[in-house]
This record gives structure tokens, sequence and C-alpha cells, in this order.
């Protein structure tokens, strides 16, 4: 090998190497080939002569069979366009290939390419030569043929890969996995007769059906104009992708229908979680692989201080390496990018590009030049008589993953969290028998379960036009037979009219099949029971996330970030920046589930959107990142279908609220039998139910009596509400309550106490404004009422607890305990490539988080096993008695309340020893109003002393004490947030800590440049909010550890 070039160039000699004052071995400090386009004149003068003279003539190359061995050099020739061939990456490669003792590199000027016969053109052994913009390819391709030369990459491949159909189909026929896809050819002078059905929420291509999410792609290659579009249940639109122009690779648009001219590829849409992988080959077996953040998530282009876009270096999986293998042979292109989807546990090829190299590794352009070096040599020494043996060393790099030499290691985070802050849900009931109901349950399957969901806006449609035929057939014959009550069907028309378009994220129609009726009457159905069978249709609407809402999950994001390790480099110094720059850096295998309820996976995508700091609508966050869990009842439960114990409980709670007398110390130990604070309090607050009830009505009477006054007023007429309500959908819903809550006899309907307390709520927190009377005291009784009702829903006695969480949330658990066991073992992730890394201080360091976005029930039934089901014993363990006592004055689990499991290991340690793990155990309540300021639970401090040291002061951090806070303020926008904590790496137990995080500041946004109390920090200066409609507090400073829990959970 020789020694290092030094970036000189010099014209082309006969012999097709740099002349210099010299020729040979022996002076090779300057570098052997020249540049398309030199700023040296006269050099450009002598190169453009010596073209005109025929420099280089077959007699010439012939000349040179006669030298000898030594003599003699393998020109390499680089035939592309000047853009391609002075680039930083092409000419570092050329650099390093020129290092080979025997190779010699001549680079075609441009306008000898455009303007020259191929006879003219320089003469080589090795060509290099790929299309672009502007490039005749026709010429390289005669040229090929005139001279024979070895090729890097094939010329007559290069047209193929210019149509994405003939890539598919060569991909295709490799066997290599492709996205499914069609693709639609369209006559130019007749772009209508096509194999195109196009509805709402899909698109029918030659037969084959694409339910949207699905991808629209151009045939032509060049055009980088690809389409995704977005169901209507996430929002509809779509997001358009183009060649990236300054900071932009895509936008959103709210256009939802597909291009009616040109030909297409129809794709399925593959979900990668926000990341692509572009894989470049340089020969079968040399694959180097860069993740980026996916231009379609947000259309930001993540640049470095040099204006480059960000890429980081991942492993390839054994699979993977065998596909680039595969595309490399099948396109016989040596140098080759294509792109890699890693979704659902499997690798597809997207798109294959053709000749590609890396930016800005300077690792990568050593590997390349060697390769490319190697083979050259391989192929054209023998023949050229030069000595030359293979070196021993392999081409491809052997990836070893590597570990961080950290003591204890953030290694999995897993967090449960409820939805964010929404409209009331609401919900009505009527059985059908009209032929038109059984017809509509029959299209959609409904007989296969007994049971159908309708949530697709042409199914809803399909209900709302059955409701208006029925009304005018009501209209027309009094007398007719038409079973359906009237004021029923109109509510249920009324309900469907709603915002003016449908959407299945905010109303839903289910309907349940019935072989002999309705089994009893509910009070607000007839009481005639009919024969023969019939559907139940329960329409449900509202229950939408708010803006409110997504400004809670957005800032919960924003502070979650703080539970991971601080950043290094550009991201030191500054609170939460650690998981931005993990995420970044392909470090985070992170996922993300939610139920198949709107509310929720909305409140997942603004979660998302905050914790990685994307920008932009949610749709394209939510198809992208967010994955619907709604199989086996991961996430989801049907409310409608109670277990048996469940129908005891609410029985027995039914019975207890029943009694028109103060609570008995009996009746004290029948419905808080665990002794929970929260229980009693609020059983001493109501004392006797019945009459706490009766006030209750009486003021839900005054409340839609005021409503009423309201809308006779003309100046309230188009009075416009929180949320687009009006004040007439306002009374429907408070009159439906003052139906339902009492009953025909006299008696009250106790499961409509959530519904009141969640009305009110909504109403003191966002329509405030509207002044009406009693609503504080009305919100005091209900909550009262409620914070017995709700949880008591989920089990009274220990057992009962158990026994209804098992049927929530066994599958949640089991997938839990996957998640941690699973830390190690996941393969099939980005991780980073350790050898090709540069700033990157921790390459080997990798952290799993798993967010699970659920409902109340859920996140109910999860905090009864940890509680009541045996996980550590509360009268040998100090901390876990503690943290059961702070959960049990707990009142409420609001929105936003989140479980968070830490998972850390010390590598140091023996992976059979019980200090190799260590778990954690985070919780909070969720936002909080101003009434909770006097009544909330006081914590115990973040990572406070544990067992062993109680005796001594509390740890850095700890916050036991908090009569002593002081008031919160905000800081001011030149300050950064000051965050002491303690290091989870400095721990002598094996044991963890579970913590109560402070309630997160929920509605309204805080005021502008002010910093977001993170959720676990240690002590950190929160900032106050502004008076707004919402009347809520800022997050509170308080932490409050929960318990320690032995590294048990991924164990067993």
């Amino acid at each position: 090998m020789s020694e290092p070039c030094h970036g000189k160039t010099g014209p082309v000699s006969a012999s097709g190497s740099v002349s210099g004052e010299g020729q040979g071995r022996n002076q090779r400090d300057v570098p052997r080939f020249v540049l398309g386009c030199e700023d040296d004149e006269q050099d450009m003068g002598q190169m453009e002569t010596g073209m005109k003279n025929k420099m280089y003539r077959e007699e010439d190359m012939k000349d040179d069979e006669d030298e000898s061995p030594s003599e003699r050099q393998i020109v390499v020739g680089i035939c592309a366009m000047m853009k391609k061939s002075k680039s930083k990456p092409m000419t570092q490669i050329l650099e390093r290939l020129c290092k080979f003792d025997y190779i010699n590199v001549v680079i075609f000027p441009e306008e000898v390419i455009l303007e020259e016969p191929v006879e003219k053109w320089p003469l080589c052994d090795c060509l290099i030569s790929f299309h672009s913009k502007g490039f005749p390819l026709d010429k390289a391709v005669d040229y090929a043929k005139l001279r024979n030369p070895l090729l890097i990459n094939d010329l007559n491949m290069q047209y193929f890969i210019q149509d994405r159909r003939e890539v598919y189909r060569i991909l295709r026929e490799e066997g290599i996995d492709l996205p499914r896809y069609a693709v639609l050819n369209r006559d130019p002078d007749n772009p209508e007769e096509c194999n195109l059905v196009e509805g709402e929420d899909h698109v029918e291509v030659n037969g084959e059906v694409f339910p949207k999410p699905f991808v629209e792609k151009p045939v032509c290659a060049e055009d980088h104009n690809v389409y995704i579009y977005y169901p209507t249940s996430a929002g509809g639109g779509s997001q358009r992708l183009f060649r990236k122009i300054g900071s932009r690779s895509s936008v959103y648009s709210p256009e939802s229908s597909v291009r009616k001219t040109g030909s297409y590829i129809y794709e399925e849409f593959m979900p990668t979680d926000g990341t692509d992988v572009k894989v470049y080959t340089v020969g079968i077996d040399y694959a180097h692989a860069e993740a980026r953040k996916s231009p379609a998530l947000d259309g930001k282009v993540e640049r470095d201080s040099e204006g480059k876009e960000i890429r980081y270096p991942v492993m390839l999986t054994s699979m993977e390496k065998l596909v680039a293998r595969k595309v490399c042979l099948a396109f016989k292109q040596t140098v080759c990018g294509f792109d890699l989807l890693r979704a659902n546990g499997h690798s597809f090829v997207c798109d294959v590009n053709g000749f590609s190299f890396v930016k800005n590794s300077m690792k990568y352009y050593d590997d390349c030049a060697k390769v490319l070096g190697n083979m050259v040599m391989r192929e054209l020494a023998p023949q050229f008589h030069i000595p030359w043996s293979i070196p021993m060393e392999a081409e491809d790099i052997p990836i070893v993953p590597t570990t961080s030499g950290t003591m204890m290691e953030l290694r999995c985070v897993i967090a449960i969290i409820r939805h964010g802050d929404r409209t009331p849900k609401q919900k009505m009931k009527m059985e059908v028998r009209h032929p038109l109901f059984f017809e509509l349950f029959d299209k959609y399957g409904g007989y296969k379960s007994g049971k159908l969901k309708l949530k697709k806006p042409k199914q809803l449609q399909e209900v709302l036009d059955i409701a208006r035929l029925l009304l005018v057939e009501l209209g027309q014959h009094n007398d007719c037979e038409i079973e359906e009550k009237k004021s029923k069907l109109e509510q249920l028309k009324t309900v469907l009219e709603m915002y003016g378009h449908f959407s299945g994220i905010n109303r839903k129609v289910q309907l349940t099949y019935l072989r002999n009726g309705q089994p009893k009457a509910s009070s607000e159905e007839e009481d005639s029971k009919k024969d023969g069978p019939s559907l139940l249709l329960v329409l449900k609407w509202g229950g939408e996330l708010t803006p409110a809402g997504r400004v809670q999950a957005e800032e919960l994001g924003r502070a979650f970030r703080c539970m991971y390790p601080g950043g290094q480099g550009d991201y030191a110094g500054f609170p939460g920046c650690g998981l931005l720059r993990l995420h970044s850096t392909y470090r985070h295998d992170l996922k993300i589930y939610a139920s198949d309820e709107g509310r929720v996976q909305m409140t997942a995508a603004a979660f998302a959107k905050g914790l990685l700091a994307l920008e932009g609508e949610l749709t394209p966050i939510l198809v992208q990142m967010v994955k619907s869990a709604n199989m086996n009842g991961l996430l989801d439960s049907d409310s409608d279908s109670l277990t048996d114990c469940q129908q005891k409980v609410k029985a027995r709670l039914h019975e207890i609220m029943q009694k028109d007398q103060e609570f008995t110390e009996d009746d004290y130990q029948k419905l808080a039998p665990t002794g929970s604070p929260s229980l009693v309090n609020s059983m001493k607050v109501i004392q006797n139910p019945v009459k706490t009830c009766d006030k209750v009505y009486a003021l839900i009477q005054s409340l839609t009596s005021q409503i009423r006054k309201r809308l006779e007023d003309p100046k309230s007429a188009d009075l416009q509400l929180y949320h687009s309500e009006t004040l007439e959908l306002m009374l429907q819903r408070w009159s439906k309550l003052e139906r339902d809550f009492r009953m025909k006899n006299g008696r009250y309907d106790i499961s409509k106490i959530p519904d009141i307390y969640d009305c009110i709520k909504y109403d003191s927190q966002h329509n405030a404004s509207l002044g009406l009377e009693d609503t504080l005291e009305l919100f005091r009784l209900s909550r009262a009422l409620a914070d017995i009702v709700i949880p008591q829903e989920y089990g009274i006695s220990k057992a009962e607890k158990l026994d209804i969480a098992q049927a929530y949330c066994v599958p949640l658990m089991k997938k839990i305990q996957l998640d941690l066991q699973r830390t190690h073992e996941d393969e099939s992730v980005n991780k980073l490539h350790p050898l090709y890394s540069r700033g990157v201080m921790s390459p080997g360091r990798h952290v799993r988080t798993r967010l699970y976005f659920t409902s109340e029930s859920h996140v109910h039934s999860l905090l009864s096993i940890f509680r009541y089901g045996g996980l550590l014993n509360e009268e040998k363990d100090w901390q876990w008695k503690q943290a059961m006592d702070y959960l049990s004055a707990v009142t409420e689990l609001n929105y936003m309340t989140q479980i968070v499991i830490m998972l850390y290991e010390d590598n140091d340690k023996d992976p059979s020893s019980e200090e190799r793990f260590h778990v954690e155990l985070h919780f909070s309540p969720g936002v909080k109003g101003c009434e909770d300021e006097e009544n909330i639970p006081l914590g115990f401090g973040f990572r406070p002393a544990s067992s062993e040291n109680q005796d001594k002061k509390p740890n850095q951090g700890s916050l036991e004490d908090l009569s002593q806070d002081q008031p919160d303020q905000a800081l001011p926008v030149s300050e950064p947030i000051n965050i002491q904590r303690r290091s989870p790496m400095i721990r002598n137990r094996k044991t963890g800590s579970m913590e109560a995080r402070s309630a997160l500041a929920s509605s309204a946004p805080p005021p502008s440049g002010c910093p977001v109390a993170p959720p676990t920090c240690g002590t950190t200066s929160a900032p106050t909010t502004s008076s707004t409609e919402n009347h809520l507090c800022p997050p509170a400073v308080c932490r409050a550890r929960l318990a320690c829990l032995s590294c048990s959970l991924c164990r067993q």
C-alpha cells in the first residue's frame, strides 16, 4: 500500500496515470485521479487539449501491456455528472482508492460526457458510472459496449431502477419482502379509464383493497411526490412527501382524495414508529445502515450544525444482511442504496435507489475504498500480471454490540397512562325491532358474535338514514307499526347530525342481538315488553379529547423526558434532553400502544409529540407512532359486559347507598373494609346517602332551570360554550341526567353518579364563565359520592378487587412481564453500530420504552393488582406500607394518571445475583384542581432513604417535609430549571422505590416561555399558570415516593 494522497491533481498522461515529475511506484505522493472541473485553468486546458489529441487511444492501452508488471496501472474511470463526481463522499473515497499501489483514477469531465462521442471518452479498465438527473445513460451503455471495462454497477439495470414498477417486480421475483402493493397504470389520453375505485376510507386497485392509511407512489422513481392518506378515524387528510427543501421534507394536507392523473403504486402503510432505515451496500458482503426520522412523521428535517440531515448508523440483523446481498445481486449494483421499513418484527424493502454513498462517515469511506479496491484488484490484477494477494481481513466488519460500563444502567421504562381531559361521555339505549336495523346488523356480520360496533362514517350514515326514514314515516302515519320510541329516534338523529360530519373518534353505535327481547326494562324504556327477537341499540357520543386534554398530554410528554438520564454534548445541562439524545441516536426502542377509543389514541399521539419534540398535526403522529392494542383485551374492555363478581359488587353497592339513614359502623365495615382514608373521608362528607342524593338531584334541577332561562334570553341564543358546545346541547345532557338519576320508583340510580360528577367537573372547569349558581356545591357532593362509587365498582373487599382486576388486566400484566424480560433479547430493534458512531459516548446503551394509554378501568385494576396481589408484605416492609398508605389517601385517579415501572441493571453484578436488577415503581394521580390543594396527600420525597437508613437524614432530593415548601414561582425564561436528583447509580440496595409524581398541570398551557415541572426529577421550581377558565393549579412541587419493589417482577 502507498502513502496517503495529499490532494494534488495533475493532467492525465498517455498511460492513464497522473503525470508529475516521474512515473512509477516510487513517487506515490501525488494522487492519480483528475477531477472533472478544476479551478486551475492551465491544467484544464492541458486536459482538453489532450482529449482533442486523443490522448487515450487504443494503441496507448496496447503499449501499456508491454510495460513491466510493476509499471502497469489499473485505470478506474468515473463517469457521472459533475455534481456527483465532485461530491464530498466521492472525493473522500477516491482519495483512499488511490492509496492502492496499482490503481489510478480518472474522472470523465462533464462536458466530455455530454458533448463528445463515446469514441473520444477516456479509456479505462474499470468503470464506475451511474445515472442521475441529466446523465446520458444511453451513451454510457454504448461506451461500455465499445470498451468492455469491468463494470462496478451494471448500466442496463439502471433503466429498471428508474421505474418503481420494475423495481418491485424484481424484488418480488427475488423473494424479497415488500409491502402489499398494486400498480395502477393510467393511459395519459384516457386517465379516467382505470381500475380504481375510491371509497371514503379505502381504495380498490385492480380488485385489491387498501384501507387507509395507504401510500401512493408515482411509478417514476425520479418523482419524489409520495402521498400517505390517513383514515377518517385518525383525522383524515394526507401527508405529502417531496425532495427535501430547506428543513422540510413533507407537509400535511386536509385533502383525502387520491390523485386522478398519472400512474401510481398503491401500497400498504407500514407502521415503523417514525423511523426509516437506509442501507448502503458495497458488494455482496458489505452493508452499512443508517436510521433517520421518517419524513412522513412531521416533515421537519433534523439537521446538524453543518446543515446536514442527522442520521445514525444502526446494526442490521442477519436476515437484513441477506436482503442486502439479494438486492445487490438482483440489480447488479455493487454500490447500491435501498430503503428498509422495520415494522411488526419484519423488514420490508420499499425503494431501491441505485448508486449511493453514505455521507459524513470517515469509517465508511475507509471501508468502501478498501472493498472497491480489493474488488478491482481481485478481478483485474491477474490479467495484467500484477502481483496481488487477497487480504486476510474480512471485508464485512464484524458487529459486536457493547454494553455501557455504568454501575446502574436504565434498561426499560414501562408506563400505563390514563387519557387526558375529555368531554362528558354520554349514552342512550333503545330497543329496536324495525327490519331495517336487522338488515344493517346482518350486513356487517353482527350474527357471528351477536354484537356489532359501528364507527365508520359510512356505517353511521346508514344508521342516520334509518332514523330519518322512520321519523318521516312516524310523521306521516301516526298509527303506523313503528315500535321505536319517537323521542329516542329524534335523539339518535340529533346526535348523529352533530358537528356536520362523522368521525369514528367521537361517536359510535353498538347493536346487540336479544333473542327474546329486552330482558328487563330500564327506567328510560317503555314498561311494556314485546315478544320476539330485538336489537339493543346503544348510542355513545362525547368522550372526545379536548384541546385542554391535548395540552395535558403534550406537556406530560415533555416532562416525561426527565425520567431518563441526562444528555451529553449539545444536550448537556438541559433537563429532559437525555431522552431526546437517546432517541435521536437510535438507542431508544420506543413503542406506544393505545386502546381503540379515539380520546385514548389522540392522547397517545399528543404525548408522543411532546416526548419526542415533534411538530405539526397529530394525525401523522397517531398513524405512525401509536399502535392500536385492541387485541385480547390488552387495553380495551367491554364495559357493557360485566363479570358476575362486578354485578354482585354493583348490586351490594347499590343496596348500601340506598339507605335513608346516616352511615353506621356496620356500613363503614361493609363499604370500606380496607379502611381506605379516602373512602372513610368521603363517607363522613356524605353521612346519609339518600339525603345527599336528594340534594344532588335538587341541584341538578336548579341547574337545568338556570340553563333554560339562559336559552330564553336572546343575548344567550348563540352563545358558544367550550369545545363548540351550545347551551341547547348542554341542557340536553343535564336533562338526561335529571331523568335518569331519579327512577320512577323514587329511588336513585347509583350508576349515574360517575356521569353526574363527570359533567359538573367538566362545566366547572370549562364553562365557569356562565356563572351558574351552586355548581361548586354540586361538584363537592357529587365528588364525594363518586369517590365511593367509582373505586368500589372495581371491588369492595380485597378478594373482589383482585377478581375484577384479573378480568381486566391479565393480558396487560403478561405483556408488562414480557417487556421486562425481553430487555436483552430483542434483536429486531434499531441498535446503534458501535464502530461507525461519531459523537456518541455510549453506543451500546439501549433503553426499551413501552407506553400503554388506556382508560380508567385498567388503571384502577392495575393498581389493585399491585396493592393486593401479594407483591410485598406491608407488615414486614416499612416502605411498602408507607406506599400503600399514600395510595389509600388518593381520592381520584384523574386524567393523565400514570403508573411507571423502571428497570435498572448493574452490569458489574453476576447475572444470577439478586443485586443485578433494580426495579422502581412510580405513580401520579394525574391532574388536579384548586380544590385539591388543601387535601392532596403528602408524599415521601424523591428516592428517599431506604428502610435500612430510615433513621438517617433524607436523601438528596427528598421532600418528606412538605410543610416548609415555598409557594410555586414562575422561573424567568432566561433561567434553566435546576434539577437536583440522586443518581440511580448511587445505590447500595437491590430494591428500588415507587414514587408518586406531582399532579400534572392540566387543561391550560403555561404562560409563554414557562418551563414545565418534570414528573420525577427531584426538587424543581414549577411555573404558576395565569388565571384561566379551568381554575386549575400548577404542578405541585411534592414528590411522593410510594414503595420499593424487588426484582421479582422480572424474574417471575
